[in-house]
Order: C-alpha cells, then sequence, then structure tokens
C-alpha cells in the first residue's frame, strides 16, 4: 500500500531572501519538517551577496557571481517563491501585505536587509544611488562605468560615508577607473574614517592615496544635482557619480506595522522571535537584538542561521526553542581595489594579496554552498518493474508538458460518434465547440494544469489566461467559467486560503476579460491541479483553423520555449530570472491581441503540441503548406540554451513525431515542439496587413513577430 503524503497544518512564511533565510532554505531542503508549506517573499528571484560587491565594482566578478538564485534554491527546499515586496505586516492577524494581495501564515520570519537611500539629502532621489539594495546600485555602477569608457561622462565619483564600506567602495570604483584618471572622493562628516581601530585607519588611508581616492572629512552635505556634490559650508566637488554608504538604514515601511523597533529595527530576542510576537521572527541586518546589540555584519545573519533554522521548526511542531549568543568580536575583511585586502581582529591589521585570495575563497565558499546543492534524488523503486517503465521520461512535466501525447488523443477521439445535435456546429478536435443558441454562436472550452509554481496567486492567473486562450483563438468574447481545483492534502485553515487565493486570481483575470466565474469543483489528491470550462460568444462564424490562404502572413503574439524553460526548473538548471520573467509574462492576458487580430483568416492558440503541431493543425485544415523563418521566431530567454544543453520537456517527442518540419537547425527548430502553456495566438493574415499587425500588437505590449507564411503546396512546414 502506497503510503500517503503527510498533511499540510502550517504555513511557513519567510519574508525577505537575505543570508540567514537563504541558509534556513538550504537547511529545509535537506531535512524538510513534514506538514510545513513553506512561502518565500522577495522582491525579485535573485538576492545578492554584499560581500562581493566591492569586487564585483573592481572588475573581479560577474554580475551573476553575486546571485543567490532564489527560484533554484526554493526548489530544492521545497518552498514556493513570491516575486514581490512585502508593505505590511500584521502580527497580531498574521498577515502580510504585497501590493494589492495579502498572505496569512501561521509562523513567519524577517529577513530584509536594510538600505542605504538618503531621501534627507537634497537632489539625492534624482542623482544619488544608496550601496544598498545592491541591484540598484550594481546597475546604476554598471551604467556609469560604460559611459565613463565610452567617453560619454567624466569619471567623477562621491561616496558618502567614510566607513568600511564607502571606503571599501570607494577604491574599488577608483581601481576599475584607473585608466580615465578618475575623481574619487569620499566625503564623511566625522574627522576621520569611522568603525576602525587606529591602525586600520592608517593602512586604508595610505591603500586609499595609493589610487588617489581623496578623503574630504567634517564634511556635511547640503544637496546633490547632475554635476555635483554641493556641501554646507559652500564647497563644492565634482560628481557624475554619487552613492551613499552612510550607514545602515531600515526599511520606512516597518514604522507602520505596529512592531517593536530600536532606531526603526525590528527588536528580537535571545530566541531570534520579535519582541512580544512568539510566531514572528527576525534576522540579519534589519532585526536589533535587544539582548545582544551588535553592528550590521552579514557575519551575523550567517551564525544565527542555524538557530533561526531549528527555532521556527521548534515553534511548528510545539517544541523547546535555543538562545542565539552572537560573538563580541570578528574578522574584517576589507578589498583594497586590485586583488589586495586587509584583516582587522581584536586589534591586530595586516594587508596583502595572500588576505584577498582568502577572502575570495571565503565569498566563493559561501556561494557554492547556496548553489552546488546537494542532490537530493528519490528512491528508486526495489524489485521488478514492468516493461517500458525505464524508458519513460522522468519526471513528468507540469503545464502542457503533462498532456497525453497527440496520438493517442487522436486515436481517441477517431472512434466518437458523429455528431448529432443540429446546434452542436463542430466536432472534438478544435479549439473550442461552436454551439448555436438562437441566432447567436456560443463556443465552449475547458482546459487545466498541472501546478508548476507553488504561488497560487500566479499559477491560478496562467492557468485561467492558458484557459481563455481557446475562446480568443475563435474570436470569441469571454462569457462565464466554471474553476475545477484540485488542492494536496491539507488542513481546512489551509484549504481556505488556498481556495481564496486561487479563485480571486481567477475572478480577477476573468472579471477583465469580460466573463464571470460562476461556479466549480474543488477537491484533494495528490497535487495541485488548476482548470476551467469557459463560453464565450461570438457574433458570427468565429475564426477556426481552415481560413488560412496562400500567401498569408503567419504572426505568433509571444514568445516560445516554456516547456524547455519548466522542464530545467525542475532539474535545478534554469535561471532563477529567466524562470521569473517567463512565468510574468505567461499570466498576461490576451484579450487585447485578438482585437487586433480579429480579422485574422484562421488562428489558434500555441499550447501543448508546440508551435509546430498547432501550425500543422492550420495547414491541414486549410489544404495548404507553411514556411517558418526560424530567426524570426520569438524565444523566452534562456529556452535556447537550455535546449542546447539537451532539457526537453515530457511530451516533446511525440510532439515531434506527430508534426515533422523539413530544413532548419538550431535551438529554434528543437524548441518547435516544445509544449507550450499559455502560450501564444499564431494568426494567419492577409500578407499586406501583417507589419501593421505586428507593430500594433508589439505597441500593446506583446512581443509579437511575423514568423513565416502560408504557401501553396501539401500540408507540411518547411523551415528557413
Amino acid at each position: 500500500m502506497r503510503v500517503p503524503d503527510p498533511i499540510l497544518t502550517r504555513d511557513l512564511l519567510l519574508i525577505g531572501g537575505g543570508h540567514a533565510h537563504a541558509l534556513v532554505l538550504r537547511r529545509w531542503g535537506m531535512d524538510p519538517l513534514p506538514g510545513v508549506r513553506v512561502t518565500v517573499v522577495n522582491p525579485g528571484p535573485t538576492a545578492p551577496y554584499t560581500g562581493m560587491l566591492p569586487g564585483h565594482v573592481a572588475g573581479h566578478y560577474m554580475r551573476d557571481d553575486l546571485d543567490i538564485d532564489l527560484v533554484r534554491l526554493c526548489r530544492f527546499a521545497g518552498a514556493a517563491l513570491i516575486d514581490g515586496a512585502v508593505t505590511d505586516i500584521d502580527a497580531d492577524a498574521r498577515i502580510v501585505r504585497i501590493g494589492d494581495r495579502t498572505v496569512a501564515y501561521d509562523v513567519a520570519s524577517v529577513d530584509i536587509g536594510i538600505h542605504s537611500e538618503m531621501p534627507e539629502i537634497e537632489g539625492f532621489a534624482d542623482h544619488g544611488t544608496g550601496a544598498k539594495p545592491l541591484d540598484r546600485f550594481a546597475a546604476a555602477w554598471r551604467a556609469f562605468r560604460d559611459d565613463v569608457r565610452a567617453g560619454r561622462t567624466p569619471a567623477e565619483v562621491a561616496v558618502i560615508g567614510g566607513g568600511v564600506a564607502g571606503v571599501e567602495l570607494a577604491m574599488a570604483m577608483a581601481h576599475a577607473l584607473r585608466d580615465r584618471a578618475p575623481t574619487v572622493t569620499v566625503i564623511e562628516a566625522e574627522a576621520r574614517l569611522t568603525g576602525m581601530s587606529d591602525r586600520t585607519r592608517a593602512r586604508l588611508r595610505d591603500a586609499m592615496a595609493d589610487l588617489g581616492v581623496e578623503l574630504q572629512a567634517d564634511a556635511r552635505v547640503a544637496r546633490i544635482t547632475g554635476t555635483e556634490v554641493a556641501l554646507e559650508d559652500g564647497a563644492t566637488i565634482p560628481a557624475r557619480f554619487v552613492t551613499g554608504a552612510a550607514g545602515a538604514r531600515p526599511h520606512g515601511w516597518l514604522a507602520d506595522t505596529g512592531l517593536p523597533l530600536v532606531d526603526g529595527f525590528v527588536a528580537v530576542g535571545p530566541t531570534l522571535q520579535v519582541e512580544g510576537h512568539d510566531t514572528l521572527f527576525a534576522a540579519g541586518d534589519c532585526a536589533h537584538m535587544s539582548h545582544a546589540p551588535r553592528p550590521k555584519a552579514g557575519v551575523f545573519a550567517v551564525r544565527a542561521a542555524p538557530v533561526l533554522h531549528d527555532n521556527l521548526r521548534a515553534v511548528l511542531s510545539g517544541r523547546g526553542l535555543r538562545p542565539f549568543r552572537p560573538q563580541r568580536g570578528y574578522l574584517k575583511l576589507i578589498s583594497l581595489g586590485g586583488k589586495s585586502a586587509l584583516a582587522e581582529k581584536a586589534g591586530v591589521t595586516l594587508a596583502g594579496p595572500l588576505l584577498w585570495r582568502w577572502k575570495d575563497g571565503i565569498d566563493r565558499s559561501f556561494m557554492e554552498k547556496l548553489t552546488d546543492l546537494p542532490a537530493m534524488s528519490l528512491p528508486e523503486p526495489k524489485g521488478p518493474r514492468a516493461l517500458g517503465v525505464d524508458d519513460a521520461p522522468k519526471p513528468l512535466c507540469a503545464g502542457c508538458g503533462s498532456k497525453v501525447t497527440g496520438a493517442a488523443l487522436g486515436q481517441a477521439l477517431a472512434v466518437l460518434p458523429e455528431v448529432r445535435r443540429d446546434d452542436v456546429l463542430s466536432r472534438p478536435g478544435d479549439d473550442a465547440a461552436v454551439l448555436a443558441i438562437g441566432g447567436a454562436r456560443q463556443v465552449l472550452t475547458t482546459d487545466h494544469l498541472r501546478g508548476f509554481t507553488g504561488d497560487l496567486d500566479l499559477m491560478a492567473r496562467i492557468a485561467t489566461v492558458h484557459a481563455l486562450g481557446d475562446v480568443w483563438a475563435m474570436g470569441a468574447t469571454p462569457q462565464a467559467a466554471l474553476a475545477s481545483v484540485t488542492l494536496p492534502r491539507m488542513s481546512e485553515p489551509l484549504q481556505a486560503r488556498s481556495l481564496e487565493t486561487i479563485l480571486g486570481a481567477m475572478a480577477d483575470v476573468l472579471g477583465d476579460a469580460g466573463a464571470e466565474l460562476v461556479g466549480g469543483h474543488s477537491t484533494m489528491g495528490a497535487e495541485t491541479t488548476l482548470g476551467l470550462s469557459l463560453t464565450g460568444l461570438v457574433a458570427s462564424d468565429p475564426i477556426g483553423h481552415d481560413g488560412a490562404r496562400p500567401g498569408d502572413a503567419l504572426i505568433l503574439t509571444r514568445p516560445i520555449g516554456t516547456g524547455t524553460i519548466l522542464a530545467a526548473e525542475m532539474a535545478g538548471a534554469a535561471r532563477g530570472r529567466d524562470v521569473t520573467d517567463m512565468l510574468h509574462a505567461m499570466a498576461r492576458p490576451q484579450g487585447d491581441a485578438v482585437a487586433i487580430l480579429s480579422a485574422a483568416r484562421a488562428m489558434t492558440d500555441v499550447t501543448g503540441f508546440g508551435l509546430a503541431g498547432h501550425l500543422m493543425a492550420i495547414c491541414r485544415a486549410s489544404g495548404a503548406g507553411a514556411t517558418l523563418t526560424l530567426d524570426a521566431i520569438p524565444l523566452y530567454s534562456g529556452a535556447a540554451a537550455l535546449a542546447e544543453a539537451g532539457h526537453r520537456s515530457t511530451l516533446w517527442a511525440s510532439n515531434r513525431e506527430a508534426a515533422p518540419v523539413t530544413g532548419g537547425a538550431g535551438a529554434a527548430l528543437t524548441l518547435l515542439h516544445d509544449p507550450q502553456t499559455a502560450g501564444g495566438l499564431l494568426a494567419a493574415v492577409p500578407e499586406g496587413q501583417a507589419d501593421a499587425l505586428v507593430a500594433a500588437l508589439r505597441d500593446a505590449g506583446h512581443d509579437a513577430a511575423r514568423i513565416g507564411e502560408v504557401t501553396e503546396a501539401a500540408p507540411g512546414i518547411v523551415c528557413v
């Protein structure tokens, strides 16, 4: 007898992808707590490791070297990832707000870091960039550096803040621009560099002098313009790039939460629980340890992670907690611009290239721990198994990659009886059934998807857009929908939370499309599966597959590659940024695209049988051939590289067999057979209208392209 998966009874919410949470996720993936549903909320699919930022600025690391891929890490931990920023926490009600959305939790933890923006300085918002958040700073720095190298702007830099972080960044920038005669100035309100011993201060002043970095001490900034920093004493410092690194600043929204704060930071006790709230924790730079105040440094977040992990599990399982006792002193390793570093601990200061290699090894080791994740393969079944089991693709893909094959479906449809009712105007196999209702035409369709993201709001939106595709492809206006929801086994409170999220998202998408969610069915099963049955109305005959004419242009409204990227993501091989960018694109409705393509002669939505399979359906119905220009077909970012690396969706081989093509080579050819989820509309339009239609689609925000033409030939596809 198969042992059922444990029932889900608790929601653990990790707010932010900071260092402590990243390490918690790694530990969780190696030993998950049964019954807990884990969700991470972070503004973006990656979390930066700030310890390598000066090295990136200096040119020693690529930008991607700094990123912790939260998509991969969450997949490893069995956690959902919500791409968004929390803007409020109600600790009493145990809910958080993410934009217009609320998410409930049983236990939560906050690790959102700090920022270095300086809104109190006139002009900083328009002309300055805080050193944190890292993403914004790194992008601004790279743009400035490129402008300097291209001769478009002078190499003039000002860093506000003469602590370790400001000095380290200033030396890194001076090193990166060393062949452009840079002017780099550190502006410090105190009389000398701060946050370090006298010996370290002297060493850093020598290193700054070697790089030509100047210190403007006892200086307070009055305002910033596009060309200079004006000081309160009337002096000015030329600067085309200004960054703030003067201390740690808490995120402003925390002040409105009612949580206990110290100087804006969340106050926690020895167990890292927020004071007065047993089910809410905080760690990293956003937390103030009331029992043991420490400076803001990543080392404390890293050391706190094992205690945070254990205490989260303890609260979730009703066990005792343990205290976090941070060390009083810690090793400071400070980059000196080039591949040299300074080390300070317990009054001892050393410097040299060997210390940079040491720092580099520590940083890379930390990142490798979070990127080279242990293989956690499922146990192989013991004993003999039926023939063919070992030949099946594994694991089964989600989305349209899990459809039954076109051959199997065609075989089943072939034995269905002919349509007998006069008011049923189509037969199985079309995008949607067409029904005569009085003098009008109604289309009817159904679709569902295996879940491929744990963000139920996003999954529900994609499933709804996917189901609407059949209605839109026939030129119909969506009318009404029934939802079909299967959830994994979970407690009643989690059922209610899940259904509220799913149905709310479905209703939102349907409402924007002019349709109503009028009911449905729910059940629990092995995994999340979402679907809808839909009706739509069309004033005259709907757009079908059979109207394409030789000479017509073929237009595709969105890229292909979803099946390959989803398959690679399951294997931990896809870049998180590519995955999240694709998911957001899949959730974008296409009703406006249908309005633009209303005069199409033939149209379908590209889904499970791939671009080649759905184009072949148009060719067969229209009695024509087609030519595709492979270079013109838009691809989702990352899809080509993953296809070249051998990643394939479960349905790919069957799709290739069902819709063979001739000519062409490369990744785009491979991706013609990739099963699409929430794919684009494929339309045959008069050649003379094609360019204007593509331009209109792109103006409306669709990544549309003219990809080929209908030809006077036997049904088939030729690639060029």
